[in-house]
């Protein structure tokens, strides 16, 4: 049964109405409060962007609005306005309800204000920021800063205009009258400081007055500049210089000068002023190159005079960049008499792959007239350079290096400007190619070498010369090693083998059958065997065996002609064979001795000195009694033992068996000192005193003659790291020929002396030492020791080579004035006993010599340098020379003056500092070349 109620129309349609009335006022209500975010945003959206997109992009821009004092960021859209009241926002907001789900769909149509820039502005101030509200106007005091995109600006006080998009920046004045905050703006890699600065934003143009740029080695300085875009600007009364004075000592100005960063700068007229004083010489335009890296260009050249040559000019050439992995240089020099010189010098590099060069010169001296006391014949030298070096990264396993040096035997001699290149008389070239494989003991090395001496004008060429190696195996060695080894697993072998190629020739009687009979070939096959046995005691143990074949092209036999009273040389060819064995065990150890001091107060604490003796036992059969022969060698009948195989790529082997017992005794000297760095009482360091001293020889228990060997002495000292000291000698402990120099079957001690222990037949010794000042400034000197170390390490060897000629032609250019003072001074000291050309007897040869070279400040700015050799055996000096140099700030005064030797030359020349003018230089020189008649 239904219960009915009775219903009231009157209150449904009342309840109906008033649902009605709160649906309407919520969505329209939520619709108009959704409008006012709108409202809130930046204008700044272009017309095509996503309605998306530009909320996002507004929202961020409303966030990044922020301002900030006293070291905070102040950071404000300059484009962010408010809408005028007749302003409209079109906005469609629509609900539409399908299958219960809403879709909602916003859309913008903005119009863009004239002002609008493309990017945030970022400010920054230290005192205070000034809002101009009514005129639009920014201003920042102290320290002021602003950035825009790769745009920054620092200055005293900035201004910025918003209606016109202008940025003003300017210094001010600090309570001293000194000028603050001077403003310096920067844009990728132009940089410039200017008295006032005024930028467009929109436009990205700007008009300086009183700016300083740098563009390389180049300041520049213009009374107004206009920018017209990021690279390429106006100026007018522009300056030019490489001093970086504020009033530089020279320049060159010109009214009128358009710049193209790193590129090049063009003017009008333009003079050079020195010291603010006009120079009454001019151009009618200049081209200033400001691009870096590699160009071509002229190189010019330097003025010179010679009573020989005549007036000349040298260094007068052209640089040409070919692609991108060579260029070259072609130099010349000209002299009135006729004389000249060229020099071309291709250089390659490719990064991480190889690098090198060449050196071509050719020279054409005419020395004086016919008649005169210096006259010379006139003379044609050429000389060929190639170095080449591969990087290791490139290939790994192999190598290719070349270092070629050839030239005809006067070509040194006549060389200008390089007195050590004077006095070379020996030249070499090696060009070489090596190869190792990962994993395994071969190594292969083929090479082409030449040799020549310019005094005698030999030459000797090896082409090619092969060697193969395999490194020590041990092929009784299991591969998994478990436990101990046994002593025949030790046991390793190896090979060495080497093929020698050369021929022989003057350069001035060169043929093709002088080089076919001199060709000469050879070749060693080398099996050491070797065991590595268990330790005895304090002695280790190691027996070895060695076998040797050598392989000829050739015999030699001497002969006495009794007409010409001379030895005759027969040389027969052929193929040649002699083999050699040897077998050996040798004992060595180690002996450690120190002496304290017990006085707490020394500053030695003890010495230390360590011995290592080392006995050897060998044999070896006489496997070349067929080689030696006896010939007579003077008209007296006298004797003398010859191997057929002398003059051969490997000569002879030893004469007779023998079983020799070999000593050889090796010593150190160590001091332990207080160190003076470290306070506390135990501090202390080690100073070596002596790195090695001590003395070898041998007995031959087998020889029918002369049994005892040679006594070998040697010592190698580095002196408190002060004094390198090096020397060494050869004495014999038997009698000598006083005639002759030849030995007798007799002892030192079994004559009159018998205190006398041998004889001295050859030796050498070698001291040097350097002193030096500390250096002015430290940090500076570290600086330039890392620039050099990087240089040594990362520069090619062509690089390091033409940066030393550098130095060794122009020495005053390269004054470190840091140092107030160097000294270098080394002794040398070589005699030796050789057999004379003929055979009649033994000659001695002494020659010993003093190097020096130092430097010193005169004062602040002066400095004095001189180098030299002093021949002790003829007291003479045979090579000097001397100059001083004067520090201008931006420009180098030097006066070289070469009194001795045989290019003797006085200069003197005034150049800038700067590499980029470094050929814009006053010079005068005089050379005179002293040959000997």
């Amino acid at each position: 049964m239904y219960k009915r109620c009775k219903v009231n129309y009157k209150s449904v349609l009342f309840a109906a109405l008033t649902l009605l009335l709160l649906y309407g006022l919520t969505v329209e209500g939520r619709s108009a409060f959704r409008v006012q975010d709108y409202f809130l945003q930046a204008l700044t959206i272009s017309g095509n962007e996503s309605s998306a997109a530009t909320a996002t992009k507004k929202a961020a821009a409303v966030e990044g609005k922020t301002l900030r004092t006293k070291q905070q960021s102040i950071n404000v859209l300059l484009n962010d306005t408010v809408p005028k009241t007749n302003d409209t926002l079109p906005v469609v907001d629509s609900l539409r309800k399908k299958d219960s789900l809403v879709t909602k769909v916003d859309t913008f149509d903005l119009k863009l204000s004239k002002d609008t820039i493309d990017a945030p502005v970022e400010f920054e101030a230290e005192d205070s920021m000034v809002l101009d509200i009514p005129n639009k106007q920014i201003y920042l005091y102290n320290k002021a800063s602003v950035k825009f995109k790769d745009v920054s600006l620092d200055a005293s006080v900035i201004r910025l205009d918003q209606p016109t998009q202008l940025l003003t920046a300017y210094s001010t004045k600090d309570s001293a009258g000194k000028r603050v905050g001077v403003p310096a703006f920067k844009q990728a890699e132009s940089a410039f400081t200017s008295d006032t600065i005024r930028y467009n934003f929109k436009t990205q143009r700007g008009l300086t007055i009183g700016t300083y740029t740098q563009e390389g080695e180049m300041f520049i300085y213009g009374e107004k500049v206009k920018r017209i875009s990021p690279t390429v600007f106006f100026a007018e009364k522009a300056r030019f210089t490489v001093c970086n004075y504020d009033t530089p000592h020279f320049a060159f100005k010109a009214k009128k000068v358009k710049f193209i960063s790193n590129n090049i700068a063009v003017t009008g007229s333009v003079r050079p002023e020195v010291e603010n004083i006009p120079i009454p010489i001019g151009l009618p335009f200049g081209i200033f190159p400001m691009k870096q890296g590699r160009r071509t260009g002229l190189l010019p050249p330097q003025p010179v005079a010679n009573d020989q040559l005549g007036f000349g000019l040298e260094g007068l050439g052209y640089y040409k960049t070919i692609g991108e992995y060579w260029d070259a240089t072609i130099r010349a020099n000209i002299y009135s008499y006729g004389s000249y010189n060229l020099f071309l010098s291709p250089q390659y590099r490719k990064r991480y792959r190889y690098s090198g060069g060449f050196n071509l010169s050719y020279m054409n001296n005419k020395i004086g007239f016919k008649g005169d006391p210096d006259y010379r014949p006139p003379s044609r030298n050429f000389s060929i350079q190639w170095n080449h070096a591969l990087d290791g990264k490139a290939r790994p396993g192999q190598t290719f290096s070349a270092n070629v040096n050839v030239a005809t035997s006067l070509f040194n001699r006549f060389f200008p400007s390089n007195a050590v290149q004077n006095f070379n008389n020996t030249l070499t070239s090696s060009i070489a190619y090596q190869r190792s494989w990962a994993g395994k003991p071969f190594n292969l090395t083929v090479s082409a070498n030449h040799n020549q001496n310019t005094n005698t004008k030999l030459f000797n060429v090896n082409l090619p010369d092969v060697g193969f190696t395999m490194n020590t195996i041990y092929p009784f060695q299991k591969k998994e090693m478990v436990g101990a080894p046994k002593w025949y697993e030790k046991l390793g072998v190896a090979y060495n083998g080497t093929f020698k190629n050369q021929f022989s020739f003057y350069d001035t009687a060169f043929s093709l059958r002088q080089l076919i009979d001199t060709f000469q070939w050879g070749a060693r096959h080398s099996v050491p065997i070797q065991l590595s046995l268990p330790q005895l005691g304090p002695l280790q143990v190691g027996p070895a065996i060695s076998f040797d074949e050598t392989w000829y092209a050739q015999e030699f036999f001497r002969k006495w002609n009794p007409a010409t009273k001379k030895l005759d040389t027969i040389v027969n060819k052929g193929f040649y064979a002699a083999r050699q064995m040897s077998f050996g065990l040798n004992f060595s150890t180690a002996l450690f001795g120190t002496l304290n001091f017990k006085n707490k107060n020394s500053n030695v604490k003890a010495l230390r000195h360590v011995v290592r003796p080392t006995l050897g036992l060998s044999y070896r059969p006489n496997m070349a009694r067929d080689q030696w022969y006896t010939e007579q060698v003077d008209s007296t009948g006298r004797t003398y033992r010859f191997n057929k195989f002398d003059g051969s790529l490997y000569g002879g082997l030893a004469e007779g068996q023998s079983g020799f017992i070999s000593f050889t005794l090796d010593n150190n000297l160590e001091m332990k000192v207080r160190d003076k760095k470290d306070t506390s009482e135990s501090a202390t360091k080690k100073v070596r005193l002596i790195d090695g001293f001590g003395l070898s020889t041998g007995y031959n228990m087998l020889a029918d003659s002369f049994p005892l060997s040679d006594f070998n002495l040697y010592l190698r000292s580095n002196l408190f790291e002060k004094i390198s000291l090096t020397a060494g000698a050869n004495v014999t402990p038997y009698q000598l020929d006083k005639t002759t120099g030849f030995r007798k079957q007799l002892y030192t001690w079994q004559g009159g002396d018998k205190f006398s222990l041998g004889r001295f037949t050859s030796g050498f010794v070698s001291v040097s030492t350097q002193f030096k000042s500390k250096p002015k400034d430290e940090k500076k000197e570290k600086e330039k020791q890392e620039i050099e170390k990087n240089r040594r390490n990362n520069g090619t060897y062509d690089e390091q080579s033409r940066e030393l000629n550098a130095i060794r032609r122009n020495p005053n250019e390269f004054v470190d004035f840091n140092i107030p003072w160097s000294l270098n001074l080394s002794y040398s000291l070589n005699f030796t006993r050789q057999l004379k050309r003929d055979y009649s007897g033994f000659e001695t040869v002494l020659a010993q010599s003093i190097n020096f070279n130092g430097d010193f400040n005169l004062t602040e700015k002066w400095k004095m340098q001189g180098s030299g050799t002093f021949d002790i055996q003829t007291r003479k000096l045979q090579y000097f020379t001397t100059s001083i140099s004067r520090d201008l700030h931006c420009w180098q005064l030097s006066i070289n003056v070469t009194p001795i030797g045989i290019y003797r030359s006085f200069s003197i020349s005034i150049n800038p500092k700067s590499a980029l003018l470094r050929d814009l230089r006053i010079n005068r020189s005089r050379f005179f070349y002293n040959l000997p008649q």
